[in-house]
């Protein structure tokens, strides 16, 4: 299960079951991408952003947030970033890499 040459953002959503939030199936195909396809590279200053590299492509994504401020942190989100996006935000992070 990898990430298609032709995606660049993947957007998780909530979904109300049972009265409460439930990941959709984009936000679960996203946890599953973190858990074993995606090699963590290092995280921003807040602790919160996640930089990744994608083993097959070799393109670099960003975990975060967007709505961070909603209970449980909020939904996720996956944006394929530049290799100038990453080295600006993780350059610390991406000397080894």
């Amino acid at each position: 299960m990898g990430i298609e040459p032709s995606e660049t953002i993947l957007v998780g959503r909530w979904i109300l079951g049972g009265g409460r939030p439930l990941e959709d199936e984009m936000s679960t195909r996203i946890r599953m991408l973190i858990k074993s396809h995606l090699i963590e590279l290092g995280r921003d200053t807040s602790g919160w952003n996640i930089l990744y590299r994608d083993p097959d492509d070799k393109r670099y994504w960003e975990l975060t947030y967007p709505e961070s401020g909603l209970h449980g942190g909020g939904q996720p989100q996956l944006k394929c970033l530049t290799a100038d996006e990453a080295n600006e935000k993780y350059a610390a992070h991406l000397k080894n890499t």
